[in-house]
């Protein structure tokens, strides 16, 4: 290979070799001088990038190089102008002159004299020579070397000085702690030194006591700045902490110096942070009082620290929560979020509020502020953390909500976030939606004007088996259809925006209890509408509702067998959480109003389910099962086969029992069916059949008969108008039935808050955080609300959801009417 490419270049030259022949002697040394300097040699041009010394192997040098010679040529055809002998010398002379200044240039500019002109080696701007190149790691090096230096040298003086130093903080003369203290400070700015102070506990000790004890300016100045320094580091956290510094912390919380503030607030920052017991010390030094007073303060840097502190000492902590809201802490939240645009104070505080929405005594603090509509301005915020928070406080507030005027923007705003990708800010969204239109007509028509019903629709299409948003949307859903102006055009709307294949799919498995149970409710409403009649029917809806019937009717038998044989009193069978006894009572009120089609009704008899529906009239203590099993049997009884069938299988007993009932809906749907079970009867047992009706209570109205049909006084549609659509399976008003009481069967309270969870949510919070969990017991797919965060810049925390954990569910609840409704009957 050398031998080559040494051929090559001998043939590379051929041309200079033709030329020499045809020159004189001198004008031969003159041209070969001038190829030497350009081909480098040692005179310096381009430094050490081609500079070498002659070769030990004999070998030439582009035979190591690689021969350059396209290059050679190149840099002979650039220069158009000969060189003399002197002149070239002289070039050399100087190159070699300044070779040194140049590598000192490169390395140590400072030692440089001024105006003095180095010539450049540098012949290609895009190639730095050699010296160039070693420039800036000399210059690193250099430093390096420097600061270790004086890093020893601070070092050797702090740990000379300490020992004087805290003698003259404990000195009587103010004059000398203040000079003192100043001292320190200028001390701990340096690394080294700061390390210093900080292994010394006697000087943390001394800064602390100065503190405390100091009424000069400057002293404190000087201590809480150099403590503000020592908490950028753990060993100084825990030697602050040690020394007992967080209750003089916090007296200076009240301090009218800026700085002073500032040094404090931060410090106490940092300690609750990354110092483990700073939480409960702060706490019994008063610091909840004072940052609550702070918050009054205009600087949005300063106050997002003090937001911050607050919710790091509320979260899991109840007691902590109360004394902010005792310090009128809910008001200065909420003006906050209402008047500042700072994305960070806006987080912050957000997260606050986040952590008081889950109290059950701060929340209607909060919504009487106005915290709903003041959060509500956020949600279209560029910043997903500060617009996820948000959503998440909304969700805790809406169940105290349900009443408030005035949240047209609030509801708008939840219907345009529906469309997010983000699947926490969707499952917030619908749920928030889900409480806000429960019972509350203006808030429905609202949600209706502004196309909740069709954002609604597609987030359940979108959603597929993410029950965590299908459940609270089905939810809204079932509340925007029923019971308001709008309630028609939204029954079609669902139909028309190709919703009910999507819903009525949500019956079949995986489907949990929870979701299925609102599907239910939702279909009931959708088919009081008549065109959904037929649709409901043709996707198989009144299939599922009779599988999903019998399957919760064998579940109740057994449960009831159960109780029979045992003698003890247990309050059903639940899945999920969800009594069974719900989804009975729903799949058969979902029925009753599909029985009204006669396609519907010859469907529902060739399903075999008339025995069940009779069974059911022998639940004497559950009303609102007598009552949708008698509506059932009302409405089929009008095909006069199905009425001999009803009677074939024993409910005349029951029925003429049922006439005494209490409910006037009960006793009126069991005439009804009996009335027509009689219509093949003789006319004596009409006579004697009307005669014994017009002597029970609800039927003296000698008009409730007219021409042999049964009709139904006005003041009864309420309760029995099969065109009444309803909210939820179960509400608060008691039934006053013998036996277990079950609430009344068309109104639901809102969803309760996640009102104790922590991250991971109720029990397992405990155990994992130590937190504390005073609320009632919670669904599973409820997420977390509260969450401890890291530096104030920490990126958004994320949460895992817990579906489809059976060991999470709550306990059936005891015999105990308000928590049944106020829990088990909410809307996800």
């Amino acid at each position: 290979m050398s031998y080559q490419m040494s051929q090559n270049r001998t043939m590379s030259h051929n041309p200079y070799q033709n030329s020499e022949m045809a020159m004189g002697k001198d004008q031969q040394t003159l041209m070969w001088q001038q190829n030497s300097y350009l081909s480098g040699g040692d005179s310096g041009i381009h430094s050490g990038a081609i500079t070498q010394v002659p070769s030990l192997s004999g070998k030439e040098e582009d035979e190591i190089t690689g021969g350059d010679d396209t290059l050679m040529f190149d840099l002979d055809q650039g220069f158009n102008q000969n060189y003399t002998q002197d002149q070239v010398d002289d070039m050399n002379q100087q190159l070699n002159q300044t070779r040194s200044q140049r590598v000192r240039a490169a390395m140590f500019p400072e030692t440089l004299e001024e105006g003095i002109e180095i010539p450049s080696t540098q012949f290609d701007p895009q190639q730095p020579t050699a010296v160039q190149r070693l420039a800036e790691p000399s210059q690193m090096l250099k430093h390096a070397v420097v600061n270790l230096i004086n890093y020893q040298d601070d070092a050797d003086l702090a740990t000379r000085a300490i020992p004087e130093l805290i003698k003259l903080l404990n000195d009587e003369d103010q004059v000398v702690v203040s000079q003192a203290a100043m001292m320190v400070h200028q001390l701990s700015k340096k690394e080294a030194s700061r390390h210093a102070i900080m292994n010394s506990p006697q000087m943390v000790a001394a800064l602390v006591r100065a503190l405390s004890t100091s009424n000069d300016l400057e002293t404190t100045k000087g201590a809480v700045g150099t403590l503000h320094n020592l908490s950028h580091h753990r060993q100084g956290l825990l030697a602050i902490f040690k020394s007992g510094g967080i209750p003089a912390l916090v007296k200076l919380l009240s301090s009218p110096v800026e700085s002073v503030l500032f040094y404090a607030i931060t410090t106490l920052h940092n300690l609750l942070l990354h110092q483990d017991g700073s939480k409960m010390a702060v706490r019994l030094a008063g610091g909840l009082q004072k940052m609550v007073a702070l918050l009054q303060r205009n600087n949005v840097k300063f106050l997002a620290i003090v937001t911050d502190c607050l919710q790091i000492l509320a979260y899991g902590n109840q007691e902590s929560k109360l004394i902010i809201l005792a310090s009128t802490g809910p008001i200065e939240l909420v003006r906050i979020m209402r008047s500042y645009d700072y994305e960070k104070l806006l987080w912050t505080t957000s997260r606050v509020l986040k952590v008081l929405s889950v109290c059950s005594s701060n929340k209607p603090a909060i919504v009487e502020a106005g915290g709903m509509q003041a959060l509500a301005m956020h949600l279209g915020n560029p910043s997903q953390r500060l617009v996820q928070n948000c959503l998440w406080t909304l969700r805790n507030l809406s169940d105290a909500a349900t009443k408030v005027d005035g949240l047209e923007n609030l509801l708008q705003g939840l219907v345009h976030v529906l469309a997010s990708s983000d699947v926490n800010v969707v499952t917030c969204a619908a749920g928030i939606l889900s409480n806000l239109t429960c019972n509350n007509q203006r808030n429905k028509v609202t949600v209706c004007q502004v196309g909740g019903v069709e954002a609604l629709v597609r987030t359940i299409i979108n959603a597929g088996d993410r029950e965590e948003i299908t459940e609270p949307a089905i939810c809204a859903l079932r509340h925007l259809t029923s019971r308001h102006p709008e309630s028609d055009a939204a029954q079609n709307l669902v139909r028309q925006n190709y919703g009910l294949p999507v819903i009525v799919k949500l019956l079949h498995p995986p489907s949990r209890w929870p979701l299925v149970k609102a599907v239910i409710g939702l279909i009931r409403n959708l088919a009081i509408c008549p065109s959904n009649s037929s649709p409901l029917r043709e996707h198989g809806a009144i299939h599922h509702l009779v599988r999903l019937l019998i399957r919760a009717f064998q579940d109740t038998q057994r449960q009831r067998s159960s109780v029979a044989t045992s003698g003890s009193q247990q309050p059903g069978a639940y899945a999920d959480g969800v009594r069974m006894e719900e989804i009975v009572e729903g799949t058969v009120g979902a029925l009753h109003i599909l029985s009204k089609d006669e396609y519907n009704r010859q469907l529902i008899r060739q399903q075999n389910v008339i025995p069940v529906f009779v069974q059911l009239l022998f639940y004497n203590d559950i009303e609102n099962i007598q009552r949708v099993a008698a509506g059932v049997l009302c409405e089929l009884a009008v095909d006069k086969e199905v009425a001999e069938l009803i009677e074939q299988e024993g409910a005349t007993a029951p029925l003429t029992e049922l006439l005494n009932s209490a409910n006037e809906g009960v006793a009126t749907y069991a005439a009804a069916v009996l009335f027509k079970m009689s219509e093949d009867k003789s006319l004596d047992y009409k006579k004697r059949f009307s005669s014994e009706l017009t002597t029970l209570p609800v039927f003296r109205d000698d008009q409730i008969w007219n021409n042999g049909d049964l009709t139904i006084g006005p003041d009864l549609q309420d309760i029995l108008a099969p065109d009444q659509a309803y909210e939820g399976l179960y509400g608060q008003a008691q039934n006053g039935t013998n036996g277990r009481s079950y609430p009344q069967g068309y109104d639901t309270l809102p969803i309760d808050s996640m009102q104790g969870l922590e991250i991971g949510g109720g029990q397992q919070q405990q155990n994992l955080m130590g937190g504390m969990n005073t609320g009632p017991p919670t669904s599973p797919n409820m997420m977390d609300m509260e969450c401890v965060i890291g530096e104030m810049d920490a990126s958004e925390l994320t949460f895992q959801h817990h579906m489809g954990n059976d060991s999470m569910m709550p306990s059936p609840p005891a015999n105990d009417n308000t928590q049944v409704a106020a829990w088990y009957d909410t809307d996800l």
